[in-house]
Order: C-alpha cells, then structure tokens, then sequence
C-alpha cells in the first residue's frame, strides 16, 4: 500500500508519493508529506490516526513528530 495522494502540478489523484514523512497537525490531525513520482512536486495529504500508524509501522513512512 503506497501513500497516495493528490497532485496540483500532474492534476491526477492518486499519485504516489516519495520520501513520506508523517507529521501531526497543531489540532491532532495527521499529515503524510512528500514528493510526486512524476514531476517532483511537493504533496499533502491527511490521514486518519489508523492509516498514519500502518504506514510508520509498514515503513512506508518515516515518522516526523
């Protein structure tokens, strides 16, 4: 299961995401951070608490907080 996202530049949903970091938002919320496979471009996207602690545990993301 690879972080998939939303990119503004390739205007394609679930794009997968490179070099995933996992923050917390200052509410609670979770954020997965990286970069678009195919142009290079900065992606967010939020996640659920479930999917944040699979992806760390999977090592699909590094956690960042």
């Amino acid at each position: 299961m690879a972080i998939k996202g939303y990119c503004v530049k390739c205007k394609k949903k679930s794009q997968e995401m490179a070099n995933v970091k996992i923050t917390q938002t200052m509410r609670g919320g979770y954020m997965a951070k990286g970069i678009c496979k195919t142009c290079g471009t900065q992606m967010r996207v939020m996640m659920s608490k479930e999917n944040a602690e699979k992806a760390i545990e999977s090592e699909e993301a590094e956690k960042a907080f």
